[in-house]
């Protein structure tokens, strides 16, 4: 009988591992798909310092 439930604690720990392995990659994954996909589109912030603009040649 020792042996069955030695079996049974081994498969517990690696569905624990299993579980909190997911429940760090998925939302990982998740904001890295979303800077993805952003790109950088939306600024952070407004650009509150006026930059100089290059004049077009003449």
């Amino acid at each position: 009988m020792t042996g069955r439930n030695g079996q049974r604690e081994i498969r517990a720990q690696r569905k624990i591992r299993r579980v909190a392995m997911l429940t760090l990659v998925i939302p990982m994954v998740a904001l890295l798909g979303y800077a993805w996909t952003d790109g950088g589109r939306q600024p952070m912030r407004d650009i509150v310092q006026p930059l100089p603009v290059p004049r077009a040649g003449k």
